[in-house]
């Protein structure tokens, strides 16, 4: 893959972008109901489903991934409903204005933030709800603020076992860490599928900013017939199934030149194959974050806790946010601050979707550089050493060979 990109983005979203994706957008802008564009729009749609694997609708509209998270809500849990959100993060915790626009009743469970959260403390929420229950449970597979992601397959039998859907953000997690609707976690009584995972154009796919995708399994969709009338119009998905089986009708205008790109993605997305992406992914993560060690730099989740996709590294004593990540700038390569409390005590790193090993051994090297240059002491040799070789080690141990 080649990329006409000046700098090195390696911030949890957007994320660098193939040049084929580019060219797939330079193509002359069509009308959103022109057969020649629902024809590609279709097949994006059919890609998407490929990869998710949903028995229900899958849904590719213009919007951010609050959007979707937004769709996947107001489609499944009704006003005076309940919802819990399993929070392990900033983003996690954007369920809870979302629910409360829609009159729908949230309880939170908070993990500290670099943790995972205590499946016990699921499981004795869920058990204490009482008759009502919940109708569904909120997961951020890969919070993109602390760079934690979540044990789909402990947490997904608990939340089954209490009969509640399994709403899944996948916004830094999709075409990266597994999302397959058709799995089935656990056994007997507790076995179940996602119900429902959301994600955006922008991160993991390596797509341009500026779409919105939700997938849902038949249990959702039978959620959305329950409900009488949801306060939505362009999220409603009733609106938009027409679109979805056929492109040439009109709801809502899509972005044409995005869809092109989105489309060229989701072929490469498959072309790569997704256990495949799953390997690399992991194997990503895991040598940037042992390289970045080298240099005193310490993720804030652990090893077991970590996401694929990116990382939050806390700063060793002596390091100014703003100016490390000015230097850093200079050299080309772009990360992210930390949030919240955070903000100042960490960076933000994404390894996901098209990034390279030569795009991460660069950033390793780079960071080196500026502690150098801030006075600090960092081996960039053994930095890129370490990196090279937790690179190979995890390719041959997630894969099994």
């Amino acid at each position: 893959m080649f990329m006409r990109n000046e700098e090195l983005l390696l911030i949890p979203g957007p994320t660098p972008v193939v040049d084929s994706v580019y060219e797939a957008m330079d193509q002359e802008t069509r009308g959103h109901t022109d057969p020649r564009f629902a024809a590609v729009y279709k097949r994006a749609i059919e890609r998407t489903q490929e990869m998710l694997k949903p028995d229900g609708e899958v849904f590719v509209i213009s919007g951010s991934g609050t959007i979707a998270m937004e769709m996947a809500l107001v489609n499944t849990v009704a006003a005076g409903e309940r919802l819990l959100i399993v929070s392990q993060g900033f983003f996690g915790d954007r369920f809870i204005p979302l629910a409360k626009a829609f009159g729908i009743e949230a309880d939170v469970i908070q993990s500290e933030w670099g943790k995972q959260v205590d499946p016990a403390v699921l499981e004795e929420k869920l058990a204490s709800a009482g008759p009502r229950g919940y109708k569904a449970v909120t997961v951020t597979h890969a919070d993109t603020s602390t760079g934690v992601a979540a044990d789909l397959e402990t947490l997904v039998p608990i939340i089954k076992k209490y009969g509640a859907m399994v709403i899944v953000d996948g916004v830094c997690a999709t075409a990266a860490m597994d999302e397959d609707m058709s799995k089935v976690y656990g056994e007997g009584e507790t076995a179940g599928k996602l119900d429902v995972v959301l994600t955006g154009s922008q991160k993991a796919i390596g797509v341009p900013p500026g779409l919105a995708v939700v997938a849902f399994n038949q249990t959702a969709m039978d959620a959305r017939a329950a409900i009488d009338k949801v306060p939505a119009y362009y999220c409603d998905i009733y609106n938009w199934i027409p679109i979805m089986h056929e492109p040439t009708k009109y709801f809502a205008t899509p972005p044409v030149n995005l869809i092109y790109g989105y489309d060229e993605g989701m072929r490469l997305v498959l072309e790569e194959g997704m256990e495949n992406r799953v390997v690399r992914h992991v194997a990503f993560g895991r040598a940037v974050r042992a390289a970045l060690r080298e240099y005193g730099m310490e993720a804030l989740a652990s090893e077991q806790a970590a996401a694929p996709t990116l990382s939050c590294i806390l700063y060793p004593e002596g390091v100014n946010d703003g100016e490390f990540r000015a230097a850093l700038l200079k050299k080309k390569v772009v990360v992210a601050g930390a949030l919240a409390h955070l903000a100042g005590k960490a960076f933000r790193i994404g390894h996901m979707g098209n990034t390279t090993e030569e795009m991460l051994e660069t950033a390793v090297t780079a960071v080196g550089e500026v502690l150098i240059e801030m006075g600090l002491d960092a081996d960039i040799g053994a930095a890129v050493e370490k990196f090279r070789e937790v690179l190979e080690l995890e390719r041959g141990t997630v894969s099994g060979k």
